[in-house]
């Protein structure tokens, strides 16, 4: 037999009104509140969240879009959203795009319907660009991904220079042949792209580039023909985590040695990137504050949908290890930051 709102209410011996107010806490006293809560624990009874929705035009619950669930920073990300959403007792709706704009509008089809409390997004170049213009029913707080100022609120890391800082790093130890390998849909890579373009020309140093799909399989592919052709590269600043792996992969299979044949400098302290030999090269990205700070931000624009919009910008952590060491007395030392 089903159990209602009429069950509760008659176990704890209160209206049906005041069972409704405790549950979905409405102005009653801690004590009543108790009360309510171990009648709905003796009798069993589930409320009917939808229905609660529908009657407070208002859902508990937060959009999470990200770009490729794959990639551990969006992984970390989304754990540290999901902890913090738990924490204030909200639900999180979490959505997947493979940085495909199609399915970015689809989802944020999904989250006006659901009618979620605010959303967490990190867009593509397509959609940012037509975003400031598209009436939405949340606020949207931007990770990763920045727009233009003063649309959205946004987290984001210091990209140009983390960037600059790996061909910092690499002229350093004595490399001048550095390419640079970038996703080719996000303003993240766009940004480490420009970090990069600007340290070598500041080095005096010819910029190399090329553009991949943001995945370990398409940068695989390309990173082989690349280290396959007349036009090596000596050393190759990756822009995230995956195309970084697909860069190793294509590097053993062309029997190329790291680092004395190619050096590598990517993004993303992965356990991965410390496990394997030798060890990489990488910008650590502070994925957990970059979460947290998401969500309070949202919160905050919640509670004041009209204060001014923020961009915090965070700083990443060079992580030196042996894949950029040129001679080998420094790759025997260990890492260092």
């Amino acid at each position: 037999m089903t159990v209602g709102i009429r069950d509760v209410a008659r176990a704890a011996g209160v209206s049906t009104a005041t069972v409704s107010r405790a549950l979905g806490r409405g102005p009653v006293s801690d004590a009543l509140r108790e009360q309510v809560e171990a009648a709905v624990r003796a009798t069993g009874y589930r409320p009917n969240l939808s229905a609660r929705r529908l009657r407070s035009q208002a859902a508990q619950t937060i959009g999470l879009i990200v770009a490729d669930i794959r990639n551990p920073f969006f992984t970390a990300v989304s754990r540290a959203v999901e902890d913090a959403a738990f924490a204030s007792g909200m639900r999180v709706i979490l959505c997947n795009t493979d940085e495909d704009p199609a399915r970015e509008a689809m989802y944020l089809r999904l989250m006006e319907e659901e009618r979620v409390t605010g959303v967490i997004f990190a867009p593509t170049r397509v959609t940012l660009d037509s975003l400031d213009g598209r009436p939405l029913g949340f606020p949207v707080v931007l990770i990763d991904r920045a727009g233009p100022p003063g649309t959205h609120d946004s987290v984001v890391l210091d990209n140009v220079t983390a960037g600059a800082s790996l061909v910092d790093h690499l002229v350093a130890q004595g490399y001048a042949r550095i390419g640079g390998l970038f996703g080719a849909t996000s303003t993240t890579a766009q940004e480490r792209q420009t970090g990069y373009a600007a340290a070598m020309q500041r080095h005096g140093l010819a910029p190399s580039i090329r553009t991949v799909a943001p995945n370990a399989a398409a940068a695989e592919a390309e990173a082989a023909r690349w280290l396959a052709g007349p036009d090596r590269p000596e050393a190759l600043v990756l822009s995230n985590g995956l195309i970084l792996m697909g860069t190793v992969r294509a590097a053993r299979t062309l029997d190329l040695a790291v680092p004395k044949d190619l050096a590598l400098a990517g993004f993303d302290n992965e356990p991965w990137t410390d496990l394997i030999e030798p060890g990489l090269t990488v910008i650590e990205q502070p994925v957990a504050e970059i979460g947290a700070q998401a969500m309070q931000r949202l919160f905050e624009r919640i509670a004041n949908p009209d204060q001014p919009v923020r961009k915090i910008v965070l700083s990443g952590r060079l992580v030196v290890r042996d894949s950029t060491c040129k001679n080998e007395m420094d790759a025997r030392s260990g890492p260092r930051t």
